[in-house]
């Protein structure tokens, strides 16, 4: 078989690549950065699984309704009964391999809470779940380096697809040091990421996923969905170049949301929500926040009840973190917090078993739509990356019939061998905010169209890019309803007809959208 290629380094990529190794596949990871500095050592908060060690009677059933619920009933259900019930075994194997996750006095995985489930279901290291993961999958995958089984091309940038006969026969990368241009044979599992790049400034994603990799298979035929479930996270700070997360395991562990105007607090969650409180899904909360502040009042949370014990052996790093940045203490005084974008659940169209419409190319993670529906469930995020990864590697492992090509050094100009530049990323990401905000409404996004359709470019990844904007923007008009984290304004009723999925695809030189049903993946 093949030497497989794998597009990223985090979570879903490591999980591909160790899952294929295990099974004596070769592949290469392919990364701008080495796994240390992958977005998903970010993830903060936990890991859901219904392993029930709280004595709450969770069931696996049950994570599956919420994570439907969540995501508003726009999720593939198969997919989303295979995460949830492969995800205790998944968190066992972590524990095992080393993931130092906080514990009970009997031993047993302590779990918290987190927004969209009544039951305590999140498997959590302090607030630094995400890199705990990542320590123990990158050690894990080193062994199978040393075999000779994973090959790592970090510093390495996707320019495209090499797609033979209507499949995908391989990818062309830079040497991000040299210059160099190389074809890898083989097939493609897209773990890219998510769109941060998109909405330079203002998300809390690492500034170096620049979402470059999705809009070049976006311009080679590659469909994509659900673009415009953007995910705002309630509580973010402003910090130079991004936004800073404050974990939602802090409001798991007690933190409460309240707003200020004219020296008046409301703790507006709690009245208006009785049942989750501050732990509702983030589309629910985020909105709640837009409406007090478009008000004229101030958000803040305040963490000032949570025990000294828990700050200590659940939420140092968070305390640490905030500390640094804003030069305060949460446990002493209330935080300043405004919603900012955090996680994308539209992306890469694909099936149950991480499948895109092009034969021999797969997608798992951020970069891949399928199981967050229009919201995504904290903690269901690092789950979908690992089992998304492992269920792509084995859909690639059981494809046998690809077309032959041989590994190359590419000696001549490619068109997409480009980068955008910073005025043109900065300038997209305005027209995209203002179309594409907490709450929108049919005359914000056709303005915003129109600035894109507009905006000039000078090179084939900005052409990209901007095809990929307007996809974004048609497919959030085109959704005339309110669900998850699509909220019009101008249409606050959802609506049984539009739960479908919105699918984008490049074709003769146009966007085109169309309609298609839940789980409709080719």
């Amino acid at each position: 078989m093949k030497v497989i290629n794998i597009i990223g380094a985090g979570l879903a990529g490591l999980s591909a690549a160790l899952t294929l190794a295990e099974k004596g596949i070769h592949t290469r990871l392919i990364s701008r950065q080495p796994s240390e500095r992958a977005q998903s050592v970010l993830a903060e908060g936990g890991i859901n699984a219904a392993l029930d060690t709280m004595g709450e009677d969770d069931t696996r059933d049950l994570h599956f309704e919420e994570t439907m619920r969540g995501g508003a009933y726009l999720a593939d259900p198969v997919a989303v009964k295979a995460l949830t019930d492969g995800a205790p075994g998944i968190v066992e194997r972590l524990a095992a391999a080393g993931v130092p996750f906080s514990r009970n006095p009997d031993g047993s995985l302590m779990l918290r809470s987190f927004g969209g489930q009544k039951k305590k279901r999140t498997a959590f290291a302090q607030s630094s779940t995400g890199k705990m993961i990542m320590t123990a999958l990158i050690d894990a995958v080193r062994r199978y380096e040393a075999a000779g089984l994973v090959e790592r091309l970090p510093h390495h940038t996707m320019i495209r697809l090499l797609i033979t006969d209507g499949v995908c026969a391989g990818v062309r990368v830079r040497d991000d040091y040299g210059g160099r241009l190389y074809d890898c044979a083989g097939a493609v599992i897209a773990a890219c990421g998510g769109l941060n790049g998109f909405f330079p400034g203002v998300t809390t994603g690492t500034s170096d996923n620049s979402g470059m990799a999705a809009a070049v298979l976006f311009m080679q035929g590659v469909k994509l969905a659900n673009l415009e479930m953007i995910q705002y996270h309630p509580t973010t700070v402003g910090i130079p170049g991004k936004r800073c997360l404050v974990s939602e395991a802090a409001r798991g562990e007690g933190g409460r949301l309240f707003s200020e105007k004219d020296g008046v607090r409301s703790y507006f969650m709690e009245e208006r929500y009785p049942t989750l409180k501050n732990l509702m899904p983030r589309d629910v909360v985020s909105r709640e926040m837009y409406s007090e502040l478009r008000g004229g009042a101030k958000t803040f949370l305040d963490m000032t009840g949570i025990p000294g014990e828990t700050w200590e052996h659940k939420l140092s790093d968070l305390r640490e973190e905030i500390i640094h940045y804003l030069s305060l203490d949460p446990a002493a005084e209330p935080v300043p917090v405004e919603p900012g974008i955090h996680y994308f659940m539209g992306g890469i169209h694909v099936n149950a078993r991480h499948e895109t419409n092009l034969r021999g190319l797969y997608a798992a993670g951020e970069c891949a739509c399928i199981y967050h529906g229009a919201n995504r469930l904290g903690g269901n995020s690092v789950l979908g990356a690992l089992f998304g990864g492992m269920t792509a590697a084995q859909s690639v492992y059981e494809y046998r019939s690809r077309p032959r090509m041989t590994d190359a050094v590419f000696s001549g100009h490619d068109q997409l061998d480009c980068e955008p530049s910073d005025a043109f990323s900065a300038s997209l990401g305005y027209m995209l905010r203002e179309g594409l905000g907490i709450v929108r409404n049919d005359s914000g996004i056709r303005t915003a169209l129109e600035s894109v359709q507009m905006l000039g470019y000078e090179n084939e990844a900005e052409r990209a890019k901007k095809a990929l904007a307007e996809a974004m923007l048609y497919s959030a008009l085109g959704r005339m309803e309110s669900r998850g984290a699509h909220y019009r304004e101008d249409f606050p009723e959802t609506f049984e007809g539009f739960r479908g999925t919105t699918a984008a695809q490049f074709r003769d030189e146009r966007v085109r959208i169309t309609f298609e049903a839940v789980g409709q993946g080719e």
